[in-house]
Formats: C-alpha cells, structure tokens, sequence
C-alpha cells in the first residue's frame, strides 16, 4: 500500500507517519521511485502499536524508540527481550532509601517474593521496576497506618500470578517472535487499564451486594 493508503488503514495522517517514520518508530517501506513507498500489513502492525503507546499509553516518543529496539532485536533471548521492553517503560522513580516507611515495605515485599517462591523475582529486585513500584505503592500505605504486610499481599499476588499467566497463554497465539513481544508491550499499556477497571467493577458491585444502596 502507499502512504495514503497506510494512513487510510491506520487511521493515522500522513503527516504523522512521516514523523515517526523521521524518529525511527516505522521501519521505511519499499522504495518505488524517488518519491514513492510502498508499506504492508507489518507497517500497519507496527503503526498501530506506536499509537497505542503514545496515545493509549503516554509512552514519550524516545521511550517508545527504545522499547522498539528492544522488540527488534532478535538476538536475545524471549524473556530478555521482554523483561527489556517492559522495562523501558515509564515507571515510579527512585525512592528516598533512608525513608523508615520505604525500608519497611522493601522488607515485607521481599518476604511475599521468597513466601511465593518467585525465585526469578527476587534475584531482580535491587533493578526491577515492578518491584520498586510495589515498594513504593506499600511505603505509601504503611505511612496511613494501613500495615499491608506479605501475608495480606499474598491472596493479590496469586491472582495476578494468574492473570499473568493469562497473558502469556494470549501472547503464545502470535505468529512471530516479534509479534509475541509486541502483543505483551501492548497487552501492558492496555491490559493493565483494563484490569484496572474490571477492579473497580467488582469493587462497586461487592459493595453493593454487601451493603446495598443505603
């Protein structure tokens, strides 16, 4: 398809496309002459992810070119490959170390790692991401007095357990190694919204059937 076509496609405009085309997010399509390419269902593939993540997602431009590289390197491993994309992604900064409230949550958040048997987890956690937003999310509740420990944490931690499981079993459906690591980029952008609201959902109709409308 041609430029106009792929906009058309993709419901993205053609001035656009030339911009992420510019910034490395789409790989160039075939070159016809001097000034006409032609792109395919892999362009689309990709231009969608990339709006999903700037749009959907609010994944800065060059944020989005490294979990990119990431996707497209081929020469690491599936789990490397990912862990890397995923990692690049925005997340909670650094937080204060000295923080009493921070130092009792990196405990407890640790000992739900070693009560799960993550064994994988926990060898990462001094540069996990994941884990320093657990961290954080926990200092934040132990400073209201809510003392969430390992042992309340651990019913959440096996249902996400599950949902992860979930996804992985989605990703696998992929045809491409590629596209399997794209699948689980995208499955965090809009996955995870998506669990949110289920939450929230369930939240609102247990309160109900508990409490009614009074």
């Amino acid at each position: 398809m041609r430029l106009a076509e792929l906009s058309k496609h993709s419901g993205v405009s053609t001035a656009t496309i030339k911009y992420y085309l510019r910034e490395g997010l789409l790989q160039p399509g075939r070159q016809v002459n001097a000034t006409t390419a032609e792109y395919d269902e892999e362009h689309l593939r990709r231009l969608r992810l990339v709006r999903a993540m700037i749009q959907v997602g609010r994944v800065p431009v060059a944020t989005v070119r490294e979990v990119l590289g990431h996707v497209d390197d081929d020469s690491l491993g599936r789990t490397v490959r990912l862990g890397a994309a995923l990692w690049a992604l925005p997340h909670v900064p650094e937080p204060d170390t000295d923080d009493e409230h921070l130092q009792a949550a990196q405990h407890e958040a640790s000992e739900l790692l070693r009560a799960l048997g993550w064994r994988n987890a926990e060898l990462l956690t001094s540069i996990s991401p994941a884990f320093r937003s657990l961290v954080v999310a926990v200092a934040a509740m132990r400073r209201l007095d809510f003392d969430w420990d390992a042992e309340l944490l651990m019913s959440y931690a096996r249902l996400m357990h599950q949902a992860a499981a979930l996804d992985l079993d989605f990703v696998e459906t992929r045809e491409t190694e590629a596209e399997r690591v794209e699948t689980a980029v995208l499955g965090t952008i809009l996955v995870e919204p998506m669990l949110q609201a289920l939450h929230r959902l369930a939240q609102e109709e247990e309160s109900a059937r508990r409490y009614g409308f009074e």
